[in-house]
């Protein structure tokens, strides 16, 4: 049994050890009389906030000082009976065991403990200390983010996939003023081509920041941060007077920009439950893969227009700092342990009890434990898990073609059929179509998804995500064909090629959306660690392509060099395959996939 295994099991025998209880509270009539204004106050804020009527009689009783065994009971077996309040309550606990501080291993001093001071003696420690520790109020408690109102989590996923979008798409407007930028400072293309290959590379490397920071101080201060560091620095690029404070400030805007790549997913599931997190990862998906094909063609006008080539950054700095605003004024803290901080907080402040604390509280950051367990968590599961490792290399390999196509497409409709900056990169609707038909297949199979999640008691089974992943990797391949050998001559006529880009979309789509989702159902509180570990293979794929993708092209011919990566491409088909026969026994051995083991068949 893995330690995560032990620690849920262990949080399900304390939820329902009647030892939590001892029957001695009811012997001491004096302590609880003690606490009654403490409980009234404490009982009054937290009805005040609880969507549910039907606690106001409990909570009548916990304030009167009558014995709480009874009202325990009952919300024992309403948790029992309740399977979403129980996995939440062993989802946060999970949380936190796994956040950096919360053994202490690492801070502990041997200088000598200071006076209290004053001459007073050291109070005894607290009674009970878990029962200070905050809670959320039931499985209907309006703070926690799955029980938002719909349009507010409407509202959310709208902030942050504009957000994404906005990040994604500075990543390849800059691809069109390569040529113009080379030109300019003297340098040859493959320099040139920096300026996107060094964006990507800050994609590879915000995440091994982004994704701890979130799982210790919540998604939405590293959000804010980013949008405003990532907008910052694009006013940089815009600015530059040489080509390396371009170069570096392109790889400071990637870097912050690689925030929303990394937590975006994350907000979204701790806003959506199993049954809906599918569609809302669909949004996020969408917006990383449409950005980078939206942005070409959109560059190519403004680098032909009297704007000039600075102008495209400046674009990007507007959406920057529109993004910006929007997460500073309007975005809410979604994760659970942040929340309870917060609610404790202000229980503290309303009921004067300094001792009532979130179990985030507990935690004292030391910076070698950060180093060792936080920020390298992500590297270790790239390495020690074979689910993240394979499922990496496929998408880093998907999504290094993604940037490699914005060389090959202007060599294909600029260099073979003699298109200018601007129309030679509305070819790239093709590849946007196919990625609004993925997205469509995705949001139709959700219903038969529902059904087989309802069938299995709620329980997600993350391989029921593959079978898009298999289809969309033949997709994939046969685009990548139909590319090359319909592309490499002008006697083809120029849609040939362009239609090909719906199947190269679908299956872009199709393989990263529900690869996606998998690693975040199978790794669901470490999720933004694997989606980071994922993050940083796939930028590395895809600031390196861009560099060889002119001399390959041009070297070995459109035609050959398709067959080429085509063939990289059937042969990583079988890799979903394998996890989808496999993938059960192999999370079963993982240290990270909390996920609880498969309750029958799994097909």
């Amino acid at each position: 049994m893995d330690p995560s295994d032990k620690m849920i099991e262990k949080a399900e025998e304390d939820a329902v050890s009647p030892a939590r209880f001892p029957e001695s509270r009811t012997e001491h009539p004096e302590a609880k009389e003690q606490h009654e204004p403490l409980a009234r106050t404490a009982t009054s804020s937290t009805t005040s906030t609880s969507s549910s009527s039907s606690s106001d009689a409990s909570a009548e009783e916990r304030g009167t000082g009558m014995s709480r065994m009874p009202t325990e009971r009952d919300e024992l077996v309403d948790l029992e009976r309740n399977q979403t309040a129980i996995t939440r309550i062993q989802t946060i606990r999970s949380q936190h065991s796994a956040t950096v501080g919360a053994t202490l291993k690492s801070r502990q001093s041997r200088k000598p403990l200071p006076s209290f001071g004053a001459g007073k003696p050291f109070p005894p420690p607290l009674p009970e200390r878990e029962e200070y520790v905050v809670e959320f109020d039931g499985v209907d408690d309006p703070l926690h983010a799955q029980n938002w109102t719909l349009r507010k989590k409407i509202l959310t996923a709208a902030m942050l996939g504009f957000t994404t979008l906005t990040s994604a798409f500075g990543s390849s407007i800059f691809s069109a003023a390569t040529r113009v930028v080379a030109h300019q400072y003297g340098v040859g293309t493959t320099v040139g081509v920096l300026g996107t290959s060094f964006y990507v590379l800050g994609f590879a490397t915000g995440p091994i920041l982004w994704a701890p920071f979130s799982e210790l101080r919540g998604r939405r201060l590293p959000l804010v941060l980013a949008s405003f560091g990532f907008s910052i620095f694009n006013v940089a690029v815009a600015t530059g007077k040489d080509l390396q404070t371009i170069l570096i400030c392109r790889f400071w805007s990637g870097f912050f920009g690689a925030c929303p790549l990394t937590c975006v997913a994350a907000v979204f599931s701790d806003m959506f439950n199993n049954r809906t997190r599918g569609m809302a990862v669909t949004i996020f998906s969408m917006t990383v893969f449409t950005g980078p094909l939206l942005a070409p063609f959109i560059g190519g006008f403004i680098v032909m227009s009297d704007l000039g080539w600075r102008w495209t950054e400046y674009i990007v700095t507007i959406m920057g700092f529109v993004a910006f605003g929007l997460n500073l004024f309007f975005l809410s803290e979604s994760y659970p342990p942040v929340i309870l901080v917060a609610k404790a907080a202000e229980l503290r402040r309303r009921t004067k009890n300094w001792g009532i604390h979130a179990k985030q509280e507990e935690i004292e950051i030391d910076f070698r434990e950060l180093l060792e367990k936080n920020f390298s968590r992500p590297l270790r599961m790239l390495v020690s898990e074979p689910i993240v490792l394979l499922l990496s290399i496929y998408m880093a390999f998907i999504y290094g073609l993604l940037y490699l196509f914005l060389t090959a497409y202007p060599l294909v409709f600029q260099g073979v059929h003699h298109m200018n900056l601007g129309v030679g990169g509305l070819p790239f609707f093709g590849m946007i179509t196919g990625q609004l038909l993925a997205g469509t297949m995705i949001f139709i199979r959700q219903p038969s998804y529902q059904k087989k999640l309802a069938a299995n008691n709620d329980v997600p089974i993350p391989e029921w995500r593959l079978p898009e992943v298999i289809l969309g990797g033949a997709c994939f391949a046969v685009g990548i064909f139909w590319f090359g050998w319909t592309g490499y001559k002008e006697s083809i006529h120029w849609i040939v090629p362009t239609l090909s880009g719906i199947l190269i979309g679908f299956g872009l789509l199709s393989i990263f959306l529900q690869a996606l989702n998998y690693l975040v159902d199978a790794y669901l509180m470490f999720a933004a660690s694997a989606i980071a570990a994922n993050t940083f293979l796939r930028s590395l794929c895809g600031a390196a392509f861009p560099l060889f993708a002119q001399q390959m092209f041009q070297g070995m011919g459109i035609q050959w060099a398709a067959t080429l990566l085509g063939c990289i491409a059937i042969a990583l088909v079988p890799v979903p395959v394998w996890f989808y026969l496999r993938g059960a026994k192999i999370r079963e051995r993982s240290q990270f996939a909390p996920t609880p083991k498969p309750m029958g068949a799994q097909q």
